[in-house]
């Protein structure tokens, strides 16, 4: 049995680059400790704690259509849709069972339970 460590994804929306190209086909990685830490030493979390979500998807996303890099400035140009998708993806591979990601469409992001009261 192997691990799978690489997960494909589609963009809700997809990310427009300087020259107008649309990039919605991408690959997401699954989280190391090194992930999830690193990115607290940076100015921009201490300053901003939300950051933490750019920096950590800019290195767990491996691949965004024909881009050569996904850095932060990438994560951050994204539409509030694909950051909050990209968010699910996330949750779904490092947290829960990927084979949910069956259940997550394009442009729509994972349900999730509700919190309220009865």
């Amino acid at each position: 049995m192997t691990l799978q460590t690489e997960f494909p994804f589609t963009l809700p929306k997809g990310y427009v680059d300087e020259h107008g190209a649309l990039h919605r086909q991408g690959t997401m990685r699954l989280a190391t400790a090194r992930d999830e830490i690193q990115p607290l030493r940076d100015a921009r979390v201490k300053e901003n704690e939300a950051y933490l979500t750019v920096i950590l998807l800019s290195r767990v996303v491996t691949e965004l259509g024909d881009l050569d890099h996904v850095t932060p400035k990438t994560i951050e140009d994204l539409f509030a849709a694909d950051l909050n998708y990209l968010q699910d993806v996330y949750r779904i591979i490092n947290f829960g069972d990927p084979a949910a990601l069956e259940e997550l469409n394009a442009g729509r992001p994972f349900a999730s339970t509700s919190t309220e009261a009865a």
